[in-house]
């Protein structure tokens, strides 16, 4: 007997089930699919080796989170029409369809657009592939639809897509100090005036929330070894562009090609441009990088040879936060140690700043609370929980192992 939904077996969430429709379209479209290649946290995967899960995978979950929420929202009476839902559902589900290869490792770089951009993008051209079917979904994404909460679930600051994606990537490398209560704070949720708010009860559940984010952040996404694995990402990508263009490397990728030797206009209008920019972009991900590395370390640019033999051997280079040597002291080092190639090695220690901020007040997504009397507060003044307001800032530098040394 045919069914008129579709299972997904996730292993956080278990079984994950969407209606046949236009959602199910979209999820079945060679773009969305292109997401099962893309992995979530980039190269996390170098520290924790689990961490191998996709984009794919964290849009799913974040759609069945939101199908949660709508579902709880419309039980304490909240009107969200059919129409709405399903504009809903679209829009969060393809939130994130505008990343590139290794996510935000190489975010903007590959073209310089920004991947929520490209999602809109992608929406655009899927409304003419299904003609009004974006409509809605495009409206809620752009906060034009006069149900702000609606938009608030998809960005925010305790929105459905980092309740997935903190939930998901604690699973999946094995930190146990990103775990929250998703299901608690999605039954807390309510609205007011079409704005999206907390009830008391859940004070602590959101402050957890913002404790593990903060510890996720730096234990994962902002990790030493997972940084310097992303420094070196970042700068075998420009070295190799740089070699292209100046015609002493050469690559087949068509889509590749196109990015390096075009230039990419993030307001071009003209929708020519923008499908020929999404149909090279659709196909990308993260192989064709891979590859590239792969190729790359039989380059005689040593500097990418180096680079690519690093990332794909996983002999990564060195991250020191808040170091006492400035590059001029690294490079002294390496001459003492017998490496007198200051022209390359100058090239490979970095330096930079990371910074990360628990919790933002005073902003137009501010966590408004609802008390039991009716009364909205602001998170910060009704929390016992001390705000972290201010921006943690950790200095770093980052250069190769010796033993990477050698192989130049």
């Amino acid at each position: 007997m045919k069914t008129n939904y579709k299972i997904f077996n996730d292993p956080i969430y278990g079984f994950i089930t969407i209606p046949k429709g236009i959602l199910l379209d979209v999820i079945d479209h060679p773009w969305f699919q292109r997401l099962r290649r893309i992995k979530q946290t980039g190269m996390t995967h170098m520290v924790y080796p689990g961490a191998l899960h996709t984009r794919f995978h964290h849009l799913l979950g974040a759609l069945h989170l939101a199908m949660q929420a709508i579902s709880g929202l419309k039980q304490k009476g909240v009107e969200i029409a059919p129409e709405e839902e399903e504009g809903f559902y679209l829009a969060i589900l393809l939130h994130d369809i505008g990343h590139g290869p290794f996510s935000h490792a190489l975010e903007s770089r590959i073209v310089p657009i920004h991947h929520e951009q490209i999602s809109l993008m992608f929406m655009k051209a899927f409304n003419t592939i299904w003609p009004g079917s974006m409509d809605l979904a495009i409206s809620i994404f752009t906060n034009r639809y006069p149900k702000t909460f609606l938009y608030q679930l998809i960005s925010g600051q305790v929105d459905l897509d980092r309740m997935d994606y903190l939930k998901r990537d604690s699973f999946y490398t094995g930190v146990a100090e990103g775990v929250i209560g998703h299901d608690r704070i999605i039954k807390m949720l309510n609205v007011v005036d079409n704005q999206l708010v907390i009830e008391e009860k859940g004070i602590y559940s959101i402050e957890k929330f913002l404790v593990a984010r903060r510890l996720m952040y730096w234990q994962v996404y902002l990790h030493k070894t997972s940084l310097a694995a992303e420094l070196m990402l970042q700068h075998f990508w420009e070295r190799l562009k740089q070699l292209v263009i100046t015609g002493q490397y050469s690559i087949h990728h068509p889509a590749l090609n196109y990015f390096i030797n075009e230039k990419v206009n993030a307001k071009e209008s003209e929708f020519e441009k923008q499908y020929k920019i999404l149909s090279c972009y659709a196909l990308l991900d993260d192989i064709d990088i891979e590859f590239e590395i792969k190729q790359a370390t039989e380059a005689e640019d040593e500097l990418l040879r180096l680079l690519a033999f690093g990332l794909n051997n996983r002999q990564l280079f060195r991250l020191e936060f808040n170091p006492q040597d400035t590059k001029e002291d690294v490079l002294q080092k390496f001459n003492k140690a017998g490496f007198t190639n200051s022209m390359v090695l100058k090239d490979l220690i970095w330096q930079g700043i990371e910074r990360n901020q628990i919790y933002q007040s005073n902003v137009k997504d501010e966590i408004i609370i609802l008390s039991k009397k009716g009364d909205l507060k602001r998170f910060a003044e009704v929390s016992e929980f001390e705000m972290r307001q201010k921006i943690i800032e950790k200095k770093f530098i980052c250069y190769p192992k010796k033993r990477l040394l050698l192989r130049l």
